[in-house]
């Protein structure tokens, strides 16, 4: 058997994360943040355009939540998986390009725009997560969604870093300043995302449907009537169900803590330039260790390798509310970095061993709608408690909970890897 990181419809599939990494990268963690509030959001107090950057984030991840499961369920039926991440990318290809022409003071239609791309970006991940049943076997599972993470890391980091060298200096690239530099970056994420998307449209392989494929009004309907019929019968898989919850719970505060650490520093009054350096470490460290954790997931178990990113996160998570220098958060982006990648990938791929055969794409919709409820409820409760409190700190400390429920429940799903332990 072909080792999967030789396998060019693999590769393929594994370079997709290299390219939207340039949005989570450039646009969702790095610049959107900061932009958002110092020029879209000029002149307003930070707690308010934290609370106006939650609310967005969280809108986005609350019509992602209602879209998932019926998108993963359409695509089982139409067996249109590749197909839906190549539109969805447009849409979000299209969303992040818009944002390199809002003016200043225009937060809601930077808010529009971001809403957009975030829609399309997360929609696309469904058909991307469920593709990983396509291009590697059960057993390469870690490595391979590993490997996905990883490049992202490295992708996102190395755009990420060349689009902070355009904002510290914009002259080298014929640029005014460093807003016109942020606003090129934006642009820049776009056409990243659309080149490096041409491999897996042309390479990746889809498996075909059960059963015949069908046109795509006929496969919402079965989608939604199956989806219905999950829904109902969801008891049946007690270890699906409960994996579900646990994510729910421990990956609410990872989206949180990623998409609002640079909001959270600029609300503590660090310089922004030494935010986006930190950001720019956490990814040259994540890479690396997406690699390293995933070769651990695979000796020790990815449940117990996600047990161990929960501590981490849970951890620095407390210290967080102590944080007061630069030198202390480019600490904690490096103890982030170390599980960001680990977290996420090990999570993929342990839930791809808990998903019944044939059901790949709707039980992915499931498992990316806990995803987005998760990141329409974080973002919501830090602008919820920043706004009526005005303390960035308590905002932050509501997230602890969060990784002690998930990996609680998490400790209680059976371990397929380990005959059920």
């Amino acid at each position: 058997m072909t080792h999967p990181y030789k396998r060019r419809d693999t590769i393929s599939w594994a370079f997709y994360d290299w390219a939207n990494s340039a949005f989570f990268t450039t646009v969702l963690a790095g610049f959107f943040p900061v932009f958002f509030q110092k020029f879209w959001s000029v002149g307003v107090d930070p707690t308010v355009s934290t609370s106006r950057l939650g609310f967005a984030n969280g809108i986005a991840g609350l019509l992602l939540a209602i879209l998932a499961p019926v998108l993963g369920a359409m695509a089982d039926r139409a067996g249109g998986r590749k197909r839906q991440l190549v539109g969805w990318t447009l849409l979000g290809v299209a969303g992040t390009a818009a944002l390199g022409f809002v003016g200043e003071g225009e937060w809601w239609w930077a808010a529009a725009c971001f809403m957009v791309a975030a829609i399309g970006a997360n929609a696309a991940n469904i058909f991307y997560d469920a593709l990983l049943l396509d291009v590697s076997e059960p057993q390469d599972y870690d490595r391979v969604s590993a490997l996905g993470y990883s490049l992202g890391y490295l992708g996102g980091g190395l755009l990420f870093a060349f689009n902070v060298l355009m904002t510290l200096k914009p002259h080298w690239f014929g640029l005014a300043d460093a807003a016109e530099a942020v606003r090129v970056s934006f642009i820049s994420a776009a056409v990243w995302w659309f080149v490096f998307m041409l491999p897996a449209a042309r390479n990746v392989r889809e498996r075909p449907p059960k059963g015949p494929a069908v046109g795509l009004s006929v496969s919402i309907r079965e989608g939604l009537r199956g989806l219905r019929t999950t829904l109902s019968h969801i008891s049946q898989y007690r270890e699906v169900s409960l994996f579900l919850l646990a994510y729910w719970l421990y990956i609410d505060g990872v989206h949180t803590i990623y998409t609002m650490a640079v909001d959270y520093g600029v609300a503590l009054g660090l310089p922004s330039s030494s935010l986006l350096a930190a950001l720019l470490l956490t990814q040259f460290v994540a890479f690396p260790s997406a690699l390293a954790l995933g070769w651990l997931g695979n000796r020790i178990g990815p449940k117990r390798g996600i047990l161990i990113c929960i501590a981490v996160y849970l951890a620095a998570t407390l210290y967080a509310w102590f944080l007061d220098t630069v030198i202390e958060f480019f600490a904690l982006a490096v103890v982030i970095g170390l599980v960001q990648g680990g977290v996420q990938s090990l999570s993929r791929s342990f839930f791809g061993r808990l998903v019944p055969e044939g059901k790949g794409g709707e039980f992915f919709g499931f498992y990316n709608m806990m995803g987005k409820f998760a990141s329409f409820l974080g973002p919501i409760l830090i602008a919820t408690v920043a706004l009526l409190t005005g303390d960035s700190r308590l905002s932050i400390s509501s997230l602890v909970v969060l990784f002690v429920l998930g990996g609680w429940v998490l400790w209680r799903v059976p371990d397929p890897t380990r005959g059920g332990a």
